[in-house]
């Protein structure tokens, strides 16, 4: 061995030894910091709840203590004291609110308390850590029903059986809630049901009752599930209630339950006359009756009520001439109903179009499983054949298409029916061929090929008339099965119209009056329609699109009636809401509606 290797040895054991000397003072020397407390978790995020680390310790000796909040590297992130003169064995407390020294919030992780004792002259970093954690657990509703079925599950079963809803909850004071989401707003109808501790994948049973022990209405529901941690943090399966999801997003998990007591789904295009056709009816009741009537007709039947408990009934559809049909179940107080066109001998003449895709796009039905209806208002893809919620017909049909043919037939005007889905679609009746087209109802959404064939048929000679407000503003995509990527309002309707906004005037009716009239549009008529109650006006026009008749509120002149000509055609935008629910009632308004059928068929 060289010398200057025996030198370098010399020195290592000397090193060596002197380390393990100091160790043994340093293991043998007195606690200079006892009886130390500190707060292991805590969650600055403003609930209330574990805010601040905490730390508590006595000093053996009297000191000048200096104490700084260090990172798991050992940097200093915020000093606490600096320079405070601490008797020994005075019991000293100190907080931290998790923020640096300029005031902004560290991130989550493991933090120490560092003393230094001036007049000892030491630096003690406490064992004894704070763990700042400020995110919430993440409780999941992993399934309800059928692990395998992605579809919401619907009770009552069958079988009777309740939903079994599966969730994976970690931390403590597991809760479980229910919340009814077709209603605006949502509102929660049971709970907090409290979950036992234990494995964190658990199986609760819903049988549809609410906190009252009462069956809860048909409808959407959204069981969530909520949890603590150790760090005082809430988490929900669904942040952020009453549930209000983004434009066009979900809703997390799968908690979706759909309560159906009765229902009803006929064909969604129109059925010739006279031809087999089928209807799905749910009733895991049992037993229901059932019968057909044509709208309009009240209690007058198509044939006797009948009773089955057949899933799926089959009938053929009635004779006659084309026209709107509601096809009803009952069973014991329940009542669901269903429309359906029927399609007589074409007249050839007038198409009578009836607004599918809004009452879908508007049908507050889960179709994805998460717990939130699917519409086109909320950006979602909505399934174009479904029952509508509540077991109903569709409002707008109600208020708007039913009264506009029930005065059609009354008039005993001969038409062809379908609606813009199965126009869409090239099913049943289509434009080609026609004089005229009635755009019976709100057609809030209209697909792009039905969209582009109006506006061909317009342009090449043919009338449109436009019943409802809002209409002819947005387009959706139609595929075989679904209504997707609706998108917002344009500024002008589909022919080049400028509305504003609905008015109403409850109790203060306004009065129309006719003015310039190039088409005759107000033949007919007096030229005065009084006791309007809503209106909606055309403020503007597009370039190609001409005023050739218009009736105007009094004493304003907004152009609510109006004839406007497109290409060699024209379009008749009424801007009436309840005009089609006047018909039989007003004869100004019916005088006006004959003319415009003249319009139509000429």
């Amino acid at each position: 061995m060289t010398l200057v290797a025996r030198v370098a040895f010399g020195l290592l054991v000397i090193a060596t030894f002197s380390a393990f000397f100091v160790a043994q003072r340093l293991k043998a020397a007195p606690l200079l910091v006892q009886d130390v407390i500190a707060r292991p978790v805590f969650s600055p995020n403003q609930d209330g709840r574990k805010e601040r680390a905490r730390w508590s310790f006595l000093l053996k000796r009297d000191d000048e203590l200096t104490a700084s909040v260090v990172d798991a590297d050992g940097d200093e992130v915020v000093r606490l004291v600096d320079g405070r003169d601490v008797p020994a064995y005075d019991r000293v407390e100190l907080e931290w609110d998790g923020r640096d020294s300029q005031s902004a919030m560290v991130p989550d992780g493991t933090y120490r308390l560092r003393l230094g004792l001036r007049e000892q002259g030491r630096a003690i970093t406490l064992t004894r850590a704070a763990q700042k954690d400020t995110a919430p657990p993440r409780p999941e509703v992993l399934s309800i029903g059928p692990e395998t079925d992605t579809a919401p599950e619907i009770i009552p079963r069958a079988d009777g059986d309740p939903a079994e809803v599966r969730v994976a909850v970690a931390g403590d004071r597991r809760q479980l809630k229910v919340w009814r989401t077709d209603v605006r707003p949502a509102r929660q109808v049971l709970g907090p049901v409290d979950l036992p501790d234990g494995p964190q994948r658990q199986t609760w049973r819903w049988d549809g009752a609410d906190s009252d022990g009462e069956a809860v209405p048909a409808g959407t529901y959204l069981v969530v599930v909520r949890s603590r941690d150790q760090a005082g943090n809430v988490g929900e399966s669904v942040a952020d209630l009453p549930p209000d999801p983004p434009y066009g997003e979900p809703l997390p998990g799968r908690g979706g339950i759909r309560v159906r007591y009765l229902s009803a789904q006929a064909p969604t295009a129109p059925v010739a006359a006279g031809e087999p056709m089928r209807v799905a009816v749910a009733s895991p009741g049992g037993e229901f009756r059932w019968s057909v009537r044509r709208a309009g007709s009240g209690e007058k039947k198509v044939g006797p009520e009948r009773r089955t408990r057949s899933q799926i009934v089959r009938l053929r559809a009635p004779g006659g001439e084309s026209g709107l049909y509601v096809f009803e179940a009952r069973r014991g107080d329940e009542v669901a109903r269903a429309p359906f066109l029927v399609q007589g001998e074409p007249s050839r003449s007038v198409l009578v179009v009836l607004p599918a895709t809004t009452w879908q796009g508007r049908n507050r039905v889960d179709d994805g499983g998460d717990g939130w209806p699917d519409t086109l208002e909320g950006g979602r893809p909505v399934e174009t054949a479904r029952p509508y919620a509540d077991a109903e017909l569709p409002d707008d049909l109600a208020d708007l298409g039913a009264p506009l043919l029930i005065h059609l037939d009354d008039e005993r005007r001969r038409y062809d029916v379908t609606t813009d889905i199965a126009l869409g679609r090239g099913q049943g009746p289509r434009l080609a061929g026609r004089s005229g087209v009635i755009l019976a109802g709100e057609f809030r959404w209209l697909s792009d090929e039905v969209q582009r064939g109006l506006r061909r048929f317009v342009e090449r000679g043919g009338t449109v008339m436009v019943t409802g407000p809002d209409s002819l503003r947005r387009s959706v995509r139609l595929t075989p099965k679904r209504l997707l990527e609706p998108r917002p309002p344009a500024d002008r309707t589909l022919f080049g119209l400028r509305l504003g906004p609905l008015e109403r005037k409850p109790g203060m009716p306004v009065t129309l009056i006719a003015l310039d009239d190039e088409i005759e549009l107000f033949a007919g008529t007096e030229g005065r329609f009084t006791g309007v109650e809503a209106f909606e006006p055309v403020v503007g026009t597009a370039s190609g699109t001409e005023v050739v008749a218009a009736a105007v509120t009094e004493g304003s002149q907004r152009r609510v009636l109006v004839g406007a000509r497109v290409g060699r055609g024209l379009v008749v935008h009424t801007g009436l809401p309840d005009l089609p629910a006047r018909l039989d009632q007003d004869p100004e308004l019916a005088a006006f509606m004959e003319r415009t059928w003249t319009l139509l068929t000429r």
